[in-house]
């Protein structure tokens, strides 16, 4: 038998090494599944939420917040926010838009309930709805510097919104002449220390209702901060919470 020789003694090398290396055998993890990350499923929450934006917002100055929540479990379709038609308008116009939401969204969803966040001058219209409809389908809200006592910084605002959050204003003084709230609705305020919109800030406060101080995001900032989302998320899926 003729010995292989020159390139094709190293051509039946490869040949060789490469039958022997189909037999040995793998080693154990090499088709193991690879481990699942651990990460936290975020629990379905069933009860729609409404969001309201302030003097001047609209729906866009909400994204960042509707984002979170449906990051947090909350369904597409179970975060609506309001677009007012006229966003500096008077706020007994804003609360009839703000019920007229409410109903088209617990309607969709097929819920007896929804919750409420309000931000800035929404929180005023917010209470207005809830204090004169009394089958309002409103479970909880929270209202996130909302100048519940007025502002100084309204008199340097414009439209009949600017003029009712002045202090002393006929539409605070009606607003805040009776309960703050229905009896037996769960509320929570969320502030900021820096905020510039709402002075004093103790304007931002009502009487009865739980208050959290977030530092140190700005006026707007607080519908983007994360430590303002924690508050309200826990606050939205387990209601009131000591600390």
């Amino acid at each position: 038998m003729t010995r292989a020789t020159g390139p094709l003694r190293i051509l039946l090398a490869c040949m060789m090494l490469s039958v022997g290396l189909a037999f040995v055998p793998a080693p154990a993890d090499v088709f193991a599944p690879a481990p699942e990350r651990a990460e936290a499923i975020p629990v379905p929450t069933t009860v729609p939420v409404l969001l309201v934006p302030g003097w001047f917002d609209t729906d866009r100055d909400l994204a960042a917040l509707r984002i979170r929540l449906i990051g947090a479990g909350w369904a597409v379709e179970n975060v609506a926010s309001v677009s007012f038609s006229e966003p500096t308008g008077e706020n007994r116009q804003h609360a009839a838009e703000i019920g007229e939401a409410a109903r088209r969204l617990a309607e969709r969803t097929g819920a007896e309930k929804i919750d409420i966040v309000a931000h800035s001058m929404g929180g005023l219209a917010a209470r207005w709805y809830l204090l004169h409809d009394d089958d309002a389908p409103v479970r909880r809200v929270v209202f996130l510097a909302t100048p519940h006592h007025g502002t100084m910084t309204a008199y340097l605002a414009w439209g009949d919104g600017g003029q009712n959050m002045k202090p002393g204003s006929p539409f605070l003084d009606s607003l805040n002449a009776g309960p703050v709230l229905p009896p037996g609705m769960e509320a929570l305020t969320v502030r900021t220390p820096l905020d510039t919109h709402v002075i004093p800030g103790e304007n931002g406060i009502l009487a009865g209702i739980p208050d959290r101080t977030v530092c140190c995001p700005t006026h707007a900032g607080l519908l983007r901060s994360m430590d303002a989302f924690r508050i309200l998320r826990r606050f939205l899926e387990h209601g009131l919470v000591d600390g």
